[in-house]
């Protein structure tokens, strides 16, 4: 059944949408420029004098690309917070930071204002995810300085939701929590909700008595590969729901009934697609986002690395927003070229998990004569073929022959946050 948060706006026709975007982007300009010295400074460079420069969408190409590392070099030149800011500093009210997977972490504050913003955004997310008053959403998150699943948790509170906080417990711990308390979502890292799984299995914990009826996973690549939904959803016994954000963007993706990939949320943000050579718009390509309510540290034209196909048919839900299929596809950067083929890490983990066996794995790339060369370590129960199968099964599906190698039951890492499974070696 199709549930929207706002109607109004998930239905708009393109031309109303685009005009309501437009009069939002113009709001905006209006609040940031003179204010706020980073943009102030970009828009110069790049000949734009304020609003005045801005009087219809082909302007719109005209407003200079964001790339991570400005940002990261500003808050260095500039520490602790950068000169992002549109308002004095006691305006803020919220401090987070992002996880640090790509690099020096950004830290990003947040006024009251665009904290609201930030959670009406999630409830976008939850409503498609079919949750809503009646809901108790658990997040075994740790709440600390990466922002996670903090607008998520205020996302269920606004929505009259009863937000189940899971931090500092182990595996054990949020498994009771997850039964005592009756709770029928959960929010977390698709890695987390399979490592829970493996936790459940080894307590014997059935998870499909819990009655959880929605999981929504965000953080990583994973709810949008169906290898790695069909084992979430087939160990939990509930649907699993593909989300993304970003600390310095925003929660700008959701999933709706449908599953077949992420609703842009074009109320709250402007997307694009790009050719990441280029700069020129395309189909398949760098997802750039602007974000249209968080005026105290916007983020405009920002290219999130983000690898994305835009769909081409509307989707069935009734929502006219734009949508992604299969998600984030991956990084942008993360391509692997094995042998003259181009591989990305999220499709080699889309073979990985169609084999219950495989309980994690990990994605080795070393160098040899000179050219890239792919490794795959898997703790695997029971089945001793199990190597063969899945090195059988890249080879026929991706072309390229790789080692798959068996180690040690829980001898790779397991992630509550964003996995990193990619790992680059020396030479051999």
């Amino acid at each position: 059944m199709t549930t929207l948060f706002d109607r109004d706006v998930e239905t708009l026709g393109l031309d109303a949408l685009r005009a309501q975007q437009w009069q939002r982007l113009q709001s905006l300009a209006r609040a940031i420029y003179p204010a706020n010295p980073f943009i102030t400074r970009k828009w110069k460079a790049a000949g734009l004098s304020g609003t005045e420069d801005l009087r219809g969408w082909d302007d719109f190409s005209r407003l200079p690309f964001t790339v991570k590392s400005e940002l990261v070099d500003d808050q260095a030149a500039n520490p602790p917070f950068g000169t992002n800011l549109t308002y004095p500093l006691e305006r803020y009210i919220r401090v987070h930071q992002t996880s640090g997977t790509t690099g020096t972490p950004l830290r990003w504050l947040d006024t009251d204002e665009s904290w609201a913003w930030w959670a009406r955004c999630w409830c976008f997310v939850l409503r498609g995810a079919g949750l809503g008053p009646s809901a108790r959403i658990f997040f075994p998150f740790s709440f600390g300085l990466f922002v996670g699943f903090w607008a998520g948790f205020e996302g269920a509170r606004a929505l009259g939701a009863m937000a189940i906080p899971g931090g500092g417990q182990d595996s054990a711990q949020r498994l009771a929590a997850l039964e005592s308390l009756g709770a029928t979502a959960i929010c977390c890292t698709p890695s987390y909700a399979l490592h829970l799984a493996e936790a459940a299995r080894e307590r014997g914990v059935e998870l499909r008595k819990l009655g959880l009826r929605a999981m929504v996973q965000a953080g990583e690549p994973g709810a949008g590969i169906p290898a790695v939904r069909a084992r979430i959803e087939e160990a939990w016994g509930a649907r699993a729901y593909d989300h993304s954000g970003m600390t310095e963007m925003g929660a700008y993706g959701f999933e709706c009934a449908a599953q077949s990939g992420l609703h842009m949320n074009e109320s709250e943000f402007i997307a694009e697609v790009i050719d990441p050579a280029t700069g020129a718009p395309a189909r398949e390509g760098e997802l750039v986002l602007s974000n249209l309510g968080r005026a105290g540290s916007p983020v405009l034209r920002y290219r999130t690395g983000d690898r994305v196909r835009l769909a081409e048919r509307p989707c069935g839900c009734g929502r006219t927003f734009s949508r992604l299929e299969g998600g984030i596809l991956g990084r942008v950067d993360d391509m692997l070229i094995v042998r003259g083929v181009n591989v990305f890490p999220s499709a080699l983990e889309g073979i990985v998990r169609r084999f219950p066996a495989v309980d994690e794995f990990m994605i080795e790339v070393y160098r040899r004569t000179e050219m890239d060369e792919v490794r795959l370590l898997v703790e695997i129960s029971g089945a001793a073929d199990v190597p063969a199968a899945v090195r059988e099964a890249i080879r026929v599906d991706l072309g390229i022959r790789v080692e798959v190698v068996p180690v040690p039951a829980r001898s790779l890492p397991r992630y509550e946050l964003k996995a990193r499974r990619l790992v680059r070696r020396a030479s051999e």
